[in-house]
């Protein structure tokens, strides 16, 4: 007799555990670049140690670990319950670099990052209801604008590191020396090579293993060595609030916030494809859930001293590369992010990258951010004059701070902190031009190089 049972959907599907382990894995190595460069980039930018920076990479893949777990296996009304790999997103980066340098670095930046992304997370999971109603407020004129300066103003951190790093700056003939910039061109044209395989499974950890070549290489030269890792302790476990208590800044908060509107689109676009690529409808409810899922994991990673996070678009292709479409799959590899971070030791080897090596990769995926943004910036219809001058004036106002360093110095602390980013200032300025230009606007307006307005048809 036929079995009238219904037939579970592949996501629900639970695997033997071999392949779970497997599979899972494979979802580990495509993550793992992403998620270590982060803090790694972090630690550069605001002169943290290595024994800081061992924590927060340990820290990292741990709150990783949860928030996937979270986010694929779900629990009440948070999580999407689709193969979905949780990560730090990559646009905070820039954010998190200028609030850190607006707090002088050191412990104290940690903790004014901590209290902006645990604000903002909390914002984000109580308005997930009703953020999808604010996103026209975000259109591709606004978001590519704001991932095309993200690139741009993060490149120069990037080439300070090719160049050896703010450390090498004090050191006669070290900055900008033959030696540093043959590393960081060694790793990029590395990177470059493994690229021009055209091998999926090769391209999305190209950054990782361009990374750990150019740290072997160095190792191999005498120019690095790994005595961080002999004292690092072989188990350790992230406690909240290991720095301190976060300090909370207006400027900080609003440029998380800022971050969080663009991961609410990355989240809305990675939820919609993987549904897609599993076959099963993706509703408003789901979308909700996700975006709750993103706002929880974004509050704890500011409690265990780690940063916000949202869906990671190389493990969605992935997905449809493999054809594995089970969610357990992910929450196995949540499970082994958190093993991961649990080790020290691991991370300790991780940090021992050199700055150099480092920079030659950020200056590939900072490019990438802005390449990004300039494709977003495509669906924009550029040759409305209204949207050219949200881009070229956002874009103008993004550079202010970065050639004019002593921009906010005779102001507040809170407003100089606003305007001290550049990322915070440009972003600013593009949604309140886009809201004066495209929101605010009940007839379009016409000019010079104006495309009007098609007529209604008088046939009827």
């Amino acid at each position: 007799m036929a079995d009238d049972r219904p037939r579970k959907h592949p996501v629900d599907e639970v695997l033997p555990i071999p392949k779970l382990a497997m599979y899972g894995f494979q979802h580990v190595l495509a993550f793992y670049a992403g998620a270590v460069v982060v803090p790694i980039l972090l630690a550069g930018a605001l002169g943290l140690s290595p024994e800081q920076l061992v924590y927060l990479i340990n820290a990292d893949l741990f709150t990783c670990g949860i928030a996937t777990i979270v986010q694929s296996l779900g629990f009440w009304k948070i999580g999407i319950r689709l193969p979905i790999v949780q990560g730090v997103t990559f646009t905070a980066v820039a954010p998190m670099i200028a609030i850190g340098q607006g707090a002088n670095g050191g412990t104290a930046a940690l903790l004014a990052i901590y209290g902006a992304t645990i604000t903002a997370g909390l914002v984000m999971f109580l308005l997930a209801p009703y953020l999808g109603r604010v996103l026209r407020l975000f259109p591709p004129v606004v978001t590519g604008t704001v991932l095309t300066i993200m690139g741009l103003v993060l490149l120069p951190n990037a080439i300070t590191d090719a160049a050896g790093g703010a450390a090498a700056k004090g050191v006669p003939g070290e900055f900008g020396s033959w030696k540093h910039l043959a590393y960081a061109g060694g790793t990029l044209l590395f990177i470059l090579a493994l690229y021009r395989l055209r091998r999926p499974f090769l391209s999305s950890i190209a950054v990782l293993l361009g990374l750990v070549g150019g740290t072997l290489v160095s190792f191999a030269l005498g120019d690095t060595d790994f005595d961080q890792v002999g004292k690092s302790d072989w188990l350790g476990v992230t406690t909240p609030f290991h720095f301190g208590t976060p300090t909370f800044h207006i400027g900080a908060i609003l440029a998380m916030l800022l971050v969080m509107m663009v991961t609410v689109v990355e989240t809305v676009g990675d939820s919609k494809a993987v549904g897609e690529i599993v076959g099963k409808d993706v509703s408003d409810d789901d979308i909700t859930r996700a975006l709750r899922a993103d706002g929880a994991s974004t509050f704890l990673g500011g409690t265990l001293n780690a940063f916000p996070y949202t869906c990671f678009a190389q493990n969605v292709g992935l997905v449809r590369l493999t054809g594995v479409r089970s969610r357990f799959v992910v929450v196995a590899a949540g499970v082994i992010m958190m093993v991961l971070g649990l080790f020290p030791k691991a991370a300790a080897y991780v940090a021992a990258i050199p700055s150099d090596v480092l920079g030659g990769a950020a200056i590939a995926m900072f490019g990438m951010v802005a390449v990004v943004g300039i494709q977003t910036l495509a669906k924009a219809d550029l040759r409305q004059e209204r949207n050219a001058l949200v881009v070229a004036i956002s874009i103008g106002m993004a550079l202010v701070p970065t050639t004019l360093p002593a921009f906010g110095d005779n102001m507040p602390r809170d407003l100089a902190a606003l305007l001290d980013s550049g990322i915070t200032l440009g972003s600013l300025t593009a949604i309140l031009l886009n809201l004066v230009f495209n929101v605010f606007t009940r007839t379009p307006p016409s000019g010079p190089g104006e495309i009007p307005a098609a007529e209604p048809s008088k046939a009827a």
